[in-house]
């Protein structure tokens, strides 16, 4: 195994360490690891597949490894991380058998459990030589998914739309993209597919950097499903809008677009780097404030209030697998309470008559429709503006049933698994509300 190989799967196997036993977020994770600039982009792109293909396929491989061991029970922690890596590879991305089980036997002896070469060895030419057949047997999406969030989501959605989430999340998302003008001539340019929203979309892989329009700032990277909040103000030319918790930007980037004074607002000053970044990247200018959005107080209310607001991002499980293994129920909970203080606070900063959008890229219900629920009867200050499939569409060519995505109350609720004929698209929740008079 060369240096390079090995340094790899040593990067890979310190990333598992670090969402499974640490709980850190997978892309924090690997921005942060010391030993990952000096890889080549080609060994870079390995590593990154092959930690978020154990991540998003984890309980189909404990499964393997399971089955194959001699003795019930599992090895000690790195070693068995070391049979995650390799069962990923054998089974999931086509390496070769050898180079596979090689390179674990030899990451073993690197990382201290040269005791367990054998052990590895033999486990992993057993899923070598079985594994594809058994995991063509398996249960894969429920096998994947935490207890928890199962039970959740058929509880909430029933079993059929709950088989559809989970089946998505076995796939990686396509790479969708917002441009600033002229989305039917850009899908041309890109090689992409018009949306019927507008949004364009692109196969994932490939460099970013490199596709037309990326150096002059025709065009962000921004989920179908993200840029539909933006879209449901109507008529922003002139108007002052107010972004709240707004990194890393697309959304901020859509409002000016469309003629909007925007003030972006983040309690992080990091992540408002990327904001201030990406809009001198796309020629575009708005005011960035680093402040919290629940106890900000501008000297004026806005013609229009876009709360983006912090969640456990369960409906980007396809795109981050890590949050299967680092979100807890816990989490939900605490964050639905900062939620409902975040949107309390934004119906004062909307001028009567304006508008309020509330979204969060979670399918738990606590995060969305019970927020809704909660504010509607606390505030007689507010109604609900409800969304039509109308107001999705961008006025493009295209196919797809947009009214698969509103629900009964009038609101977008989006899953993994739904538009499948588009390739999809993320959970997420959005209402629009309205300010009365007081």
């Amino acid at each position: 195994m060369s240096d390079a190989s090995l340094a790899a799967r040593s990067a890979a196997l310190d990333l598992l360490r670090d969402v499974l036993r640490k709980s850190i977020p997978f892309d924090d994770a690997f921005d942060a690891h010391p030993e990952l600039r000096g890889l080549d982009p080609r060994d870079r792109g390995f590593v990154r597949l092959l930690t978020a293909t154990v991540l998003r396929r984890l309980g189909q491989i404990d499964a393997l490894i399971q089955g194959s061991l001699a003795k019930p029970g599992l090895p000690k922690a790195t070693v068995h991380d070391i049979l995650r890596l390799g069962a990923a590879q054998l089974v999931f991305l086509g390496t070769p058998a050898h180079a596979a089980v090689d390179t674990a036997v030899e990451l073993a002896a690197a990382k201290g459990a040269e005791p367990y070469k054998g052990l590895i060895n033999a486990v992993l030419r057993r899923i070598g030589r079985e594994g594809t057949e058994l995991a063509a047997q398996q249960d894969a999406g429920r096998l994947n998914t935490p207890d928890w969030l199962w039970l959740a989501w058929r509880q909430a959605y029933g079993i059929g739309r709950t088989r559809g989430i989970v089946e998505a999340h076995l796939h990686e998302a396509p790479l969708d993209i917002t441009v600033k003008t002229d989305p039917a001539a850009w899908a041309e340019r890109l090689e992409a597919r018009l949306l019927p929203t507008g949004t364009l979309r692109r196969a994932a892989g490939g460099n970013l950097t490199e596709l037309p329009g990326f150096a002059e700032g025709a065009w962000w990277v921004q989920d179908l499903a993200a840029s539909l909040p933006a879209k449901l103000f109507g008529d922003l030319a002139g108007k002052r809008v107010y972004d709240l918790c707004a990194a890393p930007g697309g959304k901020t980037a859509q409002l000016v677009a469309q003629g909007a004074q925007v003030t972006a607002v983040d309690r992080s000053a990091k992540r408002l780097e990327r904001v201030r970044d990406n809009l001198a990247r796309l020629n575009l200018s708005a005011e960035v404030l680093a402040t919290d959005a629940a106890t900000w107080t501008p000297e004026e209310p806005a013609d229009a209030v876009l709360l983006d607001a912090p969640c456990s991002a369960t409906g980007a499980i396809r795109r981050h697998p890590d949050i299967l293994r680092v979100k807890t129920p816990e989490d939900i909970a605490k964050l639905a309470k900062a939620q409902s203080r975040l949107l309390a606070h934004a119906v004062d900063l909307v001028k009567p008559g304006g508008t309020l959008i509330y979204c969060t890229c979670s399918i738990q219900p606590e995060e969305g429709e019970a927020q809704i629920d909660r504010i509607l009867a606390r505030d007689p200050r507010v109604e609900r503006l409800p969304i039509t499939p109308g107001d999705l569409g961008g006025g493009h060519a295209g196919d797809g049933n947009l009214a698969e995505l509103i629900n009964e109350r009038g609101e977008v609720r989006s899953l993994p698994g739904m538009l499948g004929d588009l390739g999809g698209i993320d959970g997420f929740f959005v209402a629009r509300l309205r300010r009365l008079h007081d």
